[in-house]
């Protein structure tokens, strides 16, 4: 009989661990993410940084969305089609889709949010960030066909690029920002924000896909640099951060490991054309023959990282035309005569304004500052906070030069829409009538081998001109718990955490 009650009692506590176990678990399906820019708002349709843009995407979604592998998939829509002439775009709606307040997704609320985001609306509200090539749709409908909604959208012109800017989140139709942060779509829902300090966003329980996420919460972390982000993965507080420099990922603790993926996007030293030495292209040619970018790889990237030499990263494949990478390559000799023609033979000074909470920028300029010095040029470092650097770079044009990375989304278009000299974005001033022409011919090429040649000849013209002095696509290692699996890269700036889940 002792033997019987012990057996018992052995059953009893076999089956209370299991079930703390399975209560541990649960609890422990919250992940902290670490980021080093606050957001810069939380209607979907103002987002203007990337850093904004990567955490929303696991909030919101478009009619279409971007997979791991860079396929434009159905996300509303359950399917579309593009007329030959590549004027009118059928979408059927996915459905049964939710929004994350219980509400189904219907007709008007993706032409609300089409209109909404193309400018479109008759009363536009004016922060919102129109997506400029969204603007020659000049029809928007919804229809009911049985048992199914399609939205159909008419162009003005061809454009064989727009289905890449319809990932724009889909929103309610009585939508305005004072309401808060929009009902979305997407695997997550907002639950709380503090500024400065965190986001917290949980799982949708309406998602369209219900093997998706796995996580229960996510806390997005919000430090003020990359320093801060990883003292608090030495002392274990923070689960991910994606932002890992080269001496970081060889400083990783115990219980933590570095994946890698490219980065969709070009950094560049950008100088401000409108400003004396930099409207004179020698003087942009010179700084690109002073700068060694395989030392700077190996310096701030570990070694990983692709040159470039032109406005476009390798992700686009057949649009991107490799034989720009070695365009400029450092001739110290050829840089000082170029100064010399230019009329600066001793050099000169200029001060490079730099985000602070990004440290692979901030190393990247100290690095180019040492380079320059070589060829008389004195570059001062001067970091300032985002919302500064957005407010005067950015916007105000205030400065004479400046390191970032400037992202896209997978249309060859949009990574070159800071170039036309008739762009809001083209905050470095670049300006040439015969880039212009192009970039307009492509967007509205229906030919595809007539379009890549469009694309790298407008790259050429970048590498030419010494539009910037562009260095790098580099490679983003990110610090992963070793709890942790499932993170996945994407072609473009995302940091999706409905993939991830605990080991």
């Amino acid at each position: 009989m002792k033997k019987i009650r012990l057996m018992l009692s052995l059953v009893f506590i076999g089956i209370l661990s299991f079930a703390l176990t399975a209560c541990g678990k649960k609890t422990e399906s919250a992940v902290t993410v670490g980021i080093t820019a606050d957001i810069d708002g939380l209607d979907p349709h103002k987002i203007k940084s990337a850093g904004t843009r990567e955490i929303m995407f696991n909030l919101y979604e478009g009619l279409v969305k971007v997979d791991a592998k860079g396929n434009l998939v159905g996300a509303v829509a359950s399917d579309y089609k593009i007329s030959a002439d590549s004027k009118t775009y059928t979408f059927t709606l996915r459905k049964g889709v939710k929004f994350s307040n219980g509400k189904e997704v219907t007709g008007d609320d993706v032409v609300y949010s089409l209109k909404r985001l193309a400018g479109k609306l008759d009363n536009p509200d004016p922060e919102v960030a129109v997506v400029a090539a969204m603007s020659i749709i000049n029809g928007i409908t919804s229809e009911k066909n049985g048992d199914d909604t399609v939205i159909t959208l008419t162009l003005e012109s061809a454009n064989t690029e727009l289905l890449c800017y319809l990932t724009g989140a889909i929103v309610p139709k009585d939508y305005k920002t004072a309401d808060g942060p929009a009902p979305g779509v997407g695997p997550f829902k907002y639950e709380s924000y503090t500024p400065l300090q965190d986001l917290t966003i949980v799982r949708n329980g309406n998602y369209y896909n219900p093997e998706l996420p796995h996580l229960d919460k996510v806390v997005f972390k919000i430090m003020t640099d990359s320093e801060a982000a990883f003292t608090q993965v030495l002392a274990g507080s923070i689960d991910i951060f994606p932002e890992l420099t080269a001496d970081q990922v060889n400083a990783l603790p115990a219980g933590y490991r570095a994946e890698s993926g490219g980065m969709a996007l070009v950094q560049a030293l950008f100088v401000n054309a409108n400003v004396v030495p930099f409207s004179n292209q020698k003087v942009r040619e010179a700084l690109n023959y002073a700068v060694d970018r395989d030392y700077i790889i190996q310096m701030v990237g570990n070694g990983k990282g692709t040159p470039v030499c032109s406005g476009v990263f390798p992700g686009f494949a057949k649009y991107y035309d490799a034989s720009l990478e070695r365009y400029y390559t450092k001739d110290v000799a050829k840089a000082k005569a170029l100064l010399a023609e230019a009329g600066y033979p001793d050099g000169f000074s200029f001060t490079i304004t730099v985000p602070s909470n990004y440290k692979f920028h901030v190393d990247t300029a100290q690095v180019i500052a040492e380079q320059l010095k070589e060829v008389g040029v004195k570059a001062r470092v001067e970091q300032v906070e985002w919302a500064t650097w957005y407010s005067d770079v950015y916007k105000g044009e205030k400065y004479e030069g400046t390191i970032i990375g400037l992202d896209s989304n997978l249309a060859p278009g949009d990574i070159l829409r800071f170039y036309p000299s008739t762009s809001s974005k083209n905050f470095m001033n670049y300006s040439n009538p015969e880039f212009d022409r192009i970039y307009a011919l492509a967007a509205a090429e229906s030919d595809d081998a007539k379009k890549v040649d469009y694309y790298k000849q407008l790259q050429q013209y970048l590498a030419k001109d010494a539009a910037a002095v562009f260095i790098q696509n580099p490679v983003l290692y990110v610090a992963i718990s070793d709890r942790l699996d499932g993170y996945t890269f994407y072609p473009l700036f995302v940091q999706d955490m409905s993939t991830v889940y605990f080991k």
